[in-house]
């Protein structure tokens, strides 16, 4: 991450008193996605050189996170993280433009090892907008026995105009609707075959 959450971060990894309090951070994070977890290991990367991005990257184990559907097993794989917003879903209309709090760049990558006798049935479609002000982009693929997802997040104006208002609204809903992707798990041939 780069901008001012980089910034904010990162004092906040400063100003942390024990080994325990550097993974609160990542622990509230996941804390509105998933119910039941557990960190099994994480790092930061570039926490005192301003000029790179910072990051995190952290492994965890989320017991019952894919879904049973008969034989199927339904998995989001965007994890964690929302990058969506409802800000411009009111019935009043809105009077002022649109204020971002800084410049913000923001890749979120997830893998999730499948579990043994599943393949994959079907992925999310990628995901590939840019309105000037801002963009994203997300695919989700397979290597090996790992589905992989990759986002990014990108604000590149800090205001957005009231005529883009319309734009704005569409680019936060092609959000939130890939964050509620799916993908399917099937049974593997080689394991039905058994």
């Amino acid at each position: 991450m780069v901008g001012d959450w980089a910034s904010n971060e990162r004092y906040a990894q400063v100003e942390a008193q024990s080994s325990k309090d550097h993974i609160k951070r990542i622990e509230q994070e996941m804390a509105h996605s998933l119910g039941l977890f557990q960190i099994t290991q994480a790092n930061m990367k570039n926490l005192q050189l301003n000029d790179q991005p910072f990051g995190y990257t952290y492994s965890f184990v989320a017991p019952g996170y894919a879904k049973q559907a008969g034989p199927l097993m339904i998995v989001r794989p965007r994890i964690v993280g929302t990058r969506s917003s409802d800000v411009l879903e009111t019935k009043e209309p809105r009077r002022f433009p649109l204020l971002f709090s800084g410049p913000e760049k923001d890749t979120d990558r997830f893998e999730i090892t499948m579990p043994t006798g599943y393949e994959v049935d079907d992925l999310p479609p990628p995901v590939d907008v840019d309105y000037g002000f801002a963009s994203y982009h997300s695919k989700t693929e397979v290597s090996g026995n790992t589905l992989k997802y990759t986002r990014t997040f990108e604000i590149k104006e800090l205001t957005v105009p009231m005529d883009k208002m319309d734009e704005l609204k569409k680019f936060y809903r092609i959000i939130a609707s890939d964050e509620r992707n799916t993908a399917v798990l099937k049974p593997s041939t080689q394991s039905a075959q058994r």
